[in-house]
């Protein structure tokens, strides 16, 4: 009898197995039902959202459902992410991720979340500059002139970015540690602020996202000395990068990109990841982006991963060298 019974317990597990298999299958294949939202942790206007809400929209009309943007600002962006990494992992609840997530993850002593377990990167949207800029007005004409005049007067001059912790703060952090020279990194409230200073002479160089500077540097209010990708931008092809002006270990880029829970079944991980290159590839998505001087760039899962997972690292870095106390 005891054979018997464990054939006919066997047969049982099988037929819940299967139920389950066919539950899960039929819900992939079925997918989206419902619209899906996307987590911003930023304001609305600036550069992440409007990223969002351009592959938000073309996400929608591929997909046949809205994708909802639904902004969640806070510091280090730990609120929004949080509320992603407690959702349902069943894809209808995304995070905008961002260089940032990498940074909160060295900058904070404890996080609600784990910014690598918890969550499956799904792919990135696209890469945006950071530049080094001066005064249009400013002696300095080329990137070397500023590293002369820094090596030459250690400690007298002052280099310009938004609020400690933030990447452009951190990409002049690294840029000093670099390029081995002591400047001061002085801290403002905001990218106006910024341009403000290095307008007003306030400060000899700023570090800022491309973007929001283009503006100043077409009118000849700042003079774009370097960018700090690991190339050219497509904006600005005649400028060079630092890593070409001799600081060989220097890349500071921003980015975007997606993800969803962990443990999201990866059927659709699969297809939201298929839907998000679909749609950052298409020329008028690419053509949008462009427009706000971002380079649009899908990827695939694993790349996503690597990305995050590398950028955590070398942030981390930055910051323990920087020595900027943990939040």
């Amino acid at each position: 009898m005891k054979p018997l019974l464990s054939q006919c317990l066997i047969r049982q597990i099988n037929v819940l197995l299967f139920a389950f298999f066919c539950s899960f299958s039929c819900f992939a294949q079925n997918f989206p039902l419902k619209p899906i939202k996307i987590i911003v942790p930023f304001g609305p206007g600036g550069i992440a959202d409007l990223t969002a809400r351009i592959v938000a929209q073309k996400m929608s009309t591929n997909l046949g459902q809205g994708v909802i943007i639904e902004n969640k600002p806070s510091a280090g962006g730990v609120v929004a992410t949080d509320l992603v990494a407690k959702s349902e992992p069943d894809g209808y609840t995304l995070l905008l991720m961002s260089n940032g997530t990498a940074v909160s993850a060295n900058l904070f002593h404890k996080l609600p979340y784990d910014t690598l377990k918890d969550f499956e990167p799904l792919s990135t949207l696209g890469f945006f500059d950071i530049a080094i800029v001066v005064n249009e007005s400013s002696k300095y004409m080329q990137f070397k002139d500023l590293i002369q005049a820094a090596q030459a007067n250690p400690g007298k001059l002052n280099v310009g970015s938004i609020n400690i912790g933030s990447t452009q703060n951190l990409a002049a952090e690294l840029f000093k540690s670099t390029a081995n020279i002591d400047v001061q990194v002085v801290p403002f409230n905001g990218t106006p602020a910024v341009i403000t200073a290095i307008r007003g002479g306030q400060v000899d160089a700023g570090v800022e996202i491309l973007g929001p500077l283009v503006p100043q540097i077409k009118s000849k209010a700042v003079r774009l000395l370097a960018v700090t990708g690991n190339q050219r931008s497509a904006f600005f092809p005649e400028v060079p990068t630092v890593s070409e002006m001799g600081l060989k270990n220097f890349i500071a880029s921003s980015w975007n990109g997606l993800a969803a829970p962990a443990k999201t079944p990866s059927a659709v991980v699969n297809l939201l990841n298929k839907t998000i290159n679909d749609a950052v590839n298409d020329p008028e998505v690419k053509a949008k982006l462009q427009d706000i001087f971002v380079e649009a760039s899908a990827s695939s899962t694993k790349d996503a991963r690597s990305l995050l997972e590398n950028d955590i690292k070398r942030w981390g870095n930055v910051i323990d060298k920087a020595r900027i106390p943990k939040q």
